[in-house]
């Protein structure tokens, strides 16, 4: 009979006891589930941010080669200090066009405006587009090289046997003289590559444009 109280206290505390912990171990599983949802969803819109961050960031600075686009000519001039500019042209496999420069090199005044011109024809029996994509060499000089005009800002769909003149306008910022890093530089490389759209923007045909194209075939 002594006992019996004890006994009853082991058994009512013993619950008690496990009753808190339960709770405990849910509650933190709600948190890190909490936690790693947050991490998830964070890489996701980080993931879909990244692209245009890094295109604006290109842009913004000339990295990775990345060329600057311009909407006029150099307030100071050309200046008397001249560079060679090459110009390569590339075709991604799949596409079947023939894609060259009409000058392989040229030599300009930096700061001056030159007009380049690259020939396209589009080999197959069939309508395909395709964009370009670009860079200069070295890639340090991608902030100094400005683009005022070029096919690479637009996707290009041609018509089956079209060739096509598509012009590039561009200058050297005259700026690249005072960086004292490329005192030594002779020649600039402009590359472009283009890449097949597989789902290009359907454009309506202007009066008479379906008999121009007939007439390249």
């Amino acid at each position: 009979m002594d006992h019996e109280p004890t006994i009853s206290q082991d058994v009512g505390a013993k619950p008690a006891r496990r009753e808190p912990t339960k709770r405990h171990g849910l509650g933190r599983d709600v948190v890190v589930a909490s936690i790693c949802g947050g991490v998830v969803a964070l890489m996701v819109g980080a993931s879909y941010a990244a692209v245009p961050f890094y295109n604006w960031f290109c842009r913004a600075t000339g990295f990775n080669g990345t060329t600057q686009v311009a909407t006029s000519a150099p307030a100071t001039g050309p200046i008397a200090r001249k560079i060679s500019v090459r110009f390569d042209s590339n075709v991604a496999p799949g596409l079947p066009w023939k894609f060259e420069p009409e000058q392989s090199e040229i030599e300009v005044n930096i700061g001056q405006v030159v007009t380049v011109f690259y020939t396209v024809t589009n080999q197959a029996a069939r309508t395909t587009s395709a964009q370009a994509a670009y860079n200069v060499a070295p890639l340090t000089v991608g902030s100094y090289f400005q683009k005022i005009n070029c096919f690479c800002f637009t996707e290009q769909t041609m018509a089956p046997g079209e060739k096509r003149e598509m012009p590039v306008v561009f200058y050297v910022d005259p700026s690249l003289a005072d960086d004292h890093e490329n005192d030594g530089l002779n020649t600039i490389t402009l590359s472009y590559t283009f890449y097949p759209v597989k789902d290009p923007v359907v454009k309506p045909l202007a009066s008479g444009e379906g008999d121009k194209r007939k007439g390249n075939l």
